[in-house]
């Protein structure tokens, strides 16, 4: 059954939460977890299911990360997304309600095009990561991750407020090889398979997320330099509908 919440009526918008996937009850032995649509297509592709967020899930398929990093970005690859929050957001303050939630900039959106983006509280601090697209259909979709479902969901129902100038989410790279710890700011870093160096994403204040900017980082207590880049840091190849 699907949930609609009304919230704050004045500011023109509303959530529609979607149902989780229909899903199959396993065996005795196993009947606290779910199984998506997919389960199926993950065994017969040698996935390695493990217990996540209440559902069965793949960690890993026969190959190893690497081999299906390289799949994904020479051909194509798909995200089981059935298990993950799935909110719809409507009204015509949509986009300024998104923007006082998350870091990004949700009005630069073009129709069906999506970004990695963050939850963040008051403070700056960041609660979960998230995928927002701005639909043609004339709402935002919103895929945030399984384990923060009512977190997630009551924040975006009670929080209002302004997050623009308190910083903004930027690409940075190393320009030695070594793994980036900004100092107070780091969001996630590790090696790019693709680009054969080493990346991250880090929060910074506005004045320094200029492509191009040089920072001063610390890596294991050493100073180390690294330029904030454009993201993706590997330009896309998929195909987008029209």
């Amino acid at each position: 059954m699907q949930r609609v919440v009304s919230v704050v009526a004045h500011l023109g918008f509303r959530l529609q939460a979607l149902p989780p996937a229909l899903c199959r009850p396993l065996s005795c032995a196993q009947d606290v977890l779910r199984r998506t649509p997919l389960y199926d297509f993950h065994l017969a592709h040698g996935g390695k299911m493990v217990a996540f967020a209440g559902w069965s899930l793949p960690v890993q398929y026969r190959d190893s990360h690497t081999d299906s990093h390289l799949h994904t970005r020479q051909h194509c690859s798909l995200f089981d997304v059935s298990h993950m929050l799935q909110t719809k957001i409507f009204g015509s303050d949509r986009v300024k309600l998104m923007e006082s939630l998350v870091v990004g900039d949700i009005a630069e959106l073009r129709p069906n095009q999506g970004t990695l983006s963050l939850f963040t509280n008051e403070a700056g601090g960041i609660l979960d990561d998230l995928i927002v697209t701005n639909t043609s259909e004339g709402h935002l979709y919103v895929v945030s991750n399984a384990g923060c479902w009512e977190k997630d969901l009551a924040l975006m129902q009670d929080k209002v407020r302004e997050l623009q100038n308190q910083g903004r989410d930027v690409g940075l790279e190393v320009l030695d090889n070594a793994l980036l710890a900004l100092q107070g700011a780091v969001t996630s870093g590790c090696p790019s398979p693709s680009l054969k160096k080493n990346v991250a994403m880090g929060y910074v204040p506005c004045e320094y997320s200029r492509p191009g900017t040089m920072l001063l980082v610390e890596v294991r207590r050493k100073q180390q330099i690294a330029v904030v880049s454009k993201m993706p840091f590997v330009p896309t190849n998929y195909y987008t509908l029209k």
